[in-house]
């Protein structure tokens, strides 16, 4: 037996074998792929968590991903409007359930800017109990997730174009760098949204805090500096620590900067399993939505842009069930909603990470920090971190992305300044659905502009030309017609436009059309075909269907095409490209043959 076969649990030990069955043998094959399937996640193959030949490696990118998850995961929260510790858990518990589950084995499940800006745009202080909202928030978003990936929903992430991610993505980035220039500056600003509270800022710039913008600036410089040099990702960390080193130092001749220890208590604990508000789950959905569907797009970034290190294939769908779990336990464990984290997964492959047990030592290191060290984070200075979320948030901007969407064409460019000016000035959360709506209504205005038809012309030498379709139907004619692109209900008009005017001149002729790579008619385009092949019959004339496709087969059985026209005019396509097509242009033509000619009527 080998290790991807379950055991038969008919057999007894020792017992003889028995003659199988057809039975016991479709048993055995779904028994194997049930089997096959379960084992493709890492977390029931124990073995392959922490492979011995890259132990030294992967703790070395566990410890630098680890450290540096501490300070990224308080901004998180911070970002967010949360307490920063849930952002730190989320960190913790999402990295570790996710890494346990993915198929991108340096996937790192985290809060993500993206994730926290809706979760700072969903009204969770007006609960009875915020903080459990938010846990709640984690686990729905959670079971989303995992909805989408044990349906195999990973390939409709095409149906978002890369117009309206580059909106979103950008005015992301933009809200992200507004939103902390309250604690970057220290002026608590009025207004309405990050906008507005953008320029009140501006507006009155003598009322900055001068100690605690200087902390801020000192960080910006300093990421920007250390970054540069051989400490790289960890640059982050020591630039956070020295900037609030630099507010001690305010500290002293009483001018006291903001320390996250002024808004949050940091417990040197792990925290307790917290059960979610199953009340809220409802009302907690559209916003669950839209934070899976970030976090999914982002993972699939993440599944594409690093690659395993083995050389095997990421498994997109896959990605999403291990999000799912991270989340779930994340929620579980006070942590808000997180996401795939491109810089995160980018970080401990940098840092020389091969499986993901570096994702694991990561989260002992993290369980460290706050174990040992959870009072020293509670000195981490506000504009440090503010700091730090600007340096991402500019860095989430990509010029070169929108100059390249914007010379596409007017068509990408304004779906992208729509998507972007709406998520600028309406909740994030609503911004993504109706981003994903755009996406969907550009791709079907866009097929449907697309359908193409051709007339087939058979010659003697055994050629085919493709031409024109005639705007009429000839008498005693053979018209072959190739429409080209999807077939459905948005394609249905153009698919009539294209066909043929049956006039009282029509008569003995026959339309044949061929939809060969036509998977559905869909009701619609059967309609046209009724009141299309309706018209021929009255005109005197034929219409033949040539397909390769079994549904459309069935679906003019059942809708009463195959009657209408007559069974004998429907032909099925054969292996050989053509062959079918052919021989409906051959009996057309001996029908057409055998009638009297229109010409002698």
């Amino acid at each position: 037996m080998t290790d991807t076969e379950p055991p038969d649990p008919r057999r007894r030990r020792g017992a003889p074998d028995e003659p199988s069955t057809a039975s016991d043998e479709a048993d055995a094959k779904i028994g194997g792929r049930l089997w096959s399937a379960v084992r493709a996640y890492p977390i029931f193959r124990p073995r392959s968590l922490v492979p011995r030949s890259t132990l030294k490696e992967d703790g070395v990118a566990g410890l630098v991903l680890g450290v540096e998850s501490v300070p990224d995961g308080l901004a998180s929260g911070l970002l967010a409007g949360v307490n920063p510790v849930f952002g730190l858990y989320a960190g913790l518990f999402g990295m570790v359930g996710g890494a346990l589950f993915t198929s991108t084995a340096s996937m790192a499940v985290q809060a993500t800017g993206a994730m926290s800006i809706i979760v700072a745009d969903v009204d969770l202080g007006g609960r009875d109990d915020p903080a459990r909202s938010l846990f709640t928030l984690s686990i729905v978003t959670g079971v989303v997730m995992l909805l989408a990936g044990l349906l195999r929903l990973g390939t409709f992430l095409r149906f978002v174009s890369n117009s309206v991610m580059t909106g979103f993505v950008t005015a992301v980035g933009i809200n992200i760098v507004l939103g902390q220039l309250g604690d970057l500056t220290g002026y608590d600003a009025e207004g309405g949204g990050r906008i507005a509270r953008a320029l009140n800022v501006v507006f009155h710039f003598w009322q900055i805090d001068l100690p605690t913008f200087v902390v801020g600036a000192a960080t910006i410089a300093l990421i920007v500096v250390l970054q540069r040099t051989r400490l790289g990702a960890l640059g982050l960390v020591v630039a956070v620590a020295l900037g609030s080193a630099i507010a001690a130092l305010f500290g002293l001749f009483d001018r006291n900067v903001a320390l996250v220890a002024d808004i949050a208590d940091v417990p040197r604990s792990l925290p307790f399993f917290t059960l979610p508000v199953f009340g809220e789950m409802p009302g907690l959905l559209v916003p669950a939505i839209s934070l899976a569907f970030v976090g999914l797009v982002q993972g699939a970034g993440v599944s594409a842009g690093v690659p395993n290190s083995d050389g095997t294939p990421s498994d997109v769908s896959q990605d999403f069930v291990g999000q799912g779990v991270g989340n779930v336990v994340s929620g579980l464990f006070q942590g808000m909603p997180g996401g795939g984290s491109m810089s995160a997964s980018s970080l401990v492959t940098s840092a020389g990470g091969k499986s993901r047990a570096s994702l694991l030592f990561a989260g002992v290191t993290m369980t460290l920090v706050v174990l040992l060290f959870g009072t020293v984070v509670g000195y981490v200075a506000m504009p440090s971190l503010a700091a730090l979320l600007i340096v991402v948030g500019v860095g989430t901007i990509k010029p070169a992305r929108v100059m390249s969407v914007a010379r596409t064409g007017v068509g990408p460019l304004t779906l992208m300044s729509v998507t972007l000016v709406l998520t600028m000035v309406i909740p994030l959360q609503y911004a993504v659905l109706v981003g994903v709506g755009l996406s969907v209504v550009v791709f079907v205005a866009g097929s449907s502009n697309r359908l193409v038809t051709k007339r087939l012309v058979f010659r003697g030498d055994g050629r085919v030309e493709q031409v024109d379709p005639p705007a009429e139907v000839a008498s005693d004619d053979v018209i072959v017609l190739q429409p080209y692109g999807a077939i459905f209900f948005a394609t249905a008009d153009a698919l009539r436009g294209h066909l043929p005017v049956v006039t009282p001149r029509s008569r003995n002729s026959v339309v044949i059309l061929r939809l060969r790579g036509q998977d559905d008619a869909g009701s619609t385009v059967i309609e046209v075909l009724r009141a299309y092949a309706s018209q021929l019959i009255e005109a005197d004339c034929r219409l033949m269907i040539v397909t390769d496709s079994d549904r459309v087969l069935r679906q003019l059985r059942l809708t009463g095409i195959t009657e209408l026209i007559g069974p004998d005019r429907i032909y099925r396509s054969t292996s050989f490209l053509r062959e079918a097509t052919r021989q409906a242009n051959a009996d057309a033509a001996d029908w057409i043959r055998s009638r009297p000619s229109s010409a002698d009527e």
